[in-house]
């Protein structure tokens, strides 16, 4: 039988692929969308690396091509632990990432193609070890840290519907397998998250299992769709880490951004140690939106070290670390870039924590 914990993880991926269904990646789900870096084994998505293929459950290709860089594909990874992801999870993330990236050969009679950099993002619902965060950051690996209260509402979910799924289990036959494909063509097609045409064509027998597995996932669908306003802000700070930003009126933030993309915003600390969370709001008016955000646990325990220090080390970050967050947004028209820029003589000093 598959875990309980694995299918949180799973759910929690597709999850993230909806959330981010606005952030400029469009998914890739099958080799016919670039049959040179992609193969498609059964129902099983790889990349192709320099010494080896690598499963990937969600990758995304970013639309928009930074200056002076390649196109950008992200490997996504969501891990639904009861205890913080540890060492070995972001090593392996690593090795995956620096294979695909030197899958590309030069010299005589080699036929040129398209080049991609591949980034890893990989997502926790109960955080990072301290060893795990050191290791991601040398290695420029990214981890978003999902425990704080602003996702509650959608791990919460992401629990009982697990919880449904596994009990569905017990109506399979005793040597079947839990069908993980057929789980996640459903939910992708209640999502639309991927094109109907590239979704692989899984059914499983009518029964008891199809039945209740079936409602669990339309459930799960429906409340997600309810939260139609709900997506996975990703903001890139002038530091080796992005942000996911959560929004209390998500409606606001982009009605307030699209008139002004680019504007100054103040950014105030809550809490202490690994339970603080951010929040910032525009300078010339905090009542138009807020986003909330957790910074990685290694720069709040730096923060917190020293009592007497604690104000300076956090107006420090903002200064050194949060003075840019850049967001890249899909709409009709193309991808659009806002830019939220703390601008420390804005603020009096004691409004620096």
């Amino acid at each position: 039988m598959l875990k309980d914990s694995s299918l949180r993880g799973y759910l929690l991926e597709e999850s993230l692929a909806w959330l981010l269904r606005f952030s400029g990646y469009r998914l890739l789900v099958h080799e016919d969308q670039d049959p040179v870096e992609l193969m498609t084994e059964g129902q099983t998505l790889r990349v192709r690396g320099r010494g080896a293929l690598h499963q990937v459950d969600v990758l995304g290709e970013f639309t928009f091509t930074p200056a002076f860089s390649m196109p950008v594909r992200l490997f996504l990874e969501a891990k639904y632990y009861q205890t913080r992801c540890e060492l070995e999870v972001v090593r392996n993330a690593h090795g995956v990432m620096h294979d695909v990236n030197e899958n590309f050969m030069t010299g005589p009679g080699t036929r040129p193609r398209q080049r991609y950099k591949y980034s890893y993002a990989l997502f926790s619902a109960s955080g990072f070890t301290p060893d795990a965060q050191k290791y991601a950051l040398a290695h420029q690996i990214s981890l978003v840290d999902l425990s704080g209260a602003s996702f509650a509402w959608l791990l919460g979910h992401i629990g009982a519907t697990a919880t449904s799924l596994y009990a569905a289990q017990q109506n399979l036959p005793k040597s079947a397998p839990f069908p993980l494909n057929w789980m996640r063509a459903e939910l992708r097609k209640a999502l639309a998250t991927s094109p109907l045409d590239l979704l692989p064509s899984v059914s499983i027998p009518d029964g008891k299992f199809k039945q209740a597995a079936g409602t669990a996932i339309e459930e799960f669908a429906t409340v997600l769709r309810q939260h139609s306003d709900a997506e996975l802000l990703l903001g890139f700070p002038a530091a080796p880490f992005i942000l996911p930003l959560a929004a209390n009126d998500h409606r606001g933030f982009l009605e307030y951004a699209e008139a002004k993309p680019d504007h100054a915003v103040r950014i105030r600390r809550r809490g202490m140690g690994a339970a603080a969370e951010w929040t910032l709001s525009p300078a010339d008016d905090v009542s138009a939106y807020e986003l909330t955000f957790k910074l990685p646990e290694h720069i709040e325990e730096w923060i917190s070290g020293i009592g007497e220090k604690e104000r300076r080390r956090t107006a420090e970050v903002k200064e050194q670390f949060l003075s840019a967050i850049t967001l890249y947004r899909m709409n009709g028209t193309g991808v659009r870039a806002y830019q939220l820029r703390y601008e420390a003589s804005s603020l009096s000093r004691a409004g620096a924590s």
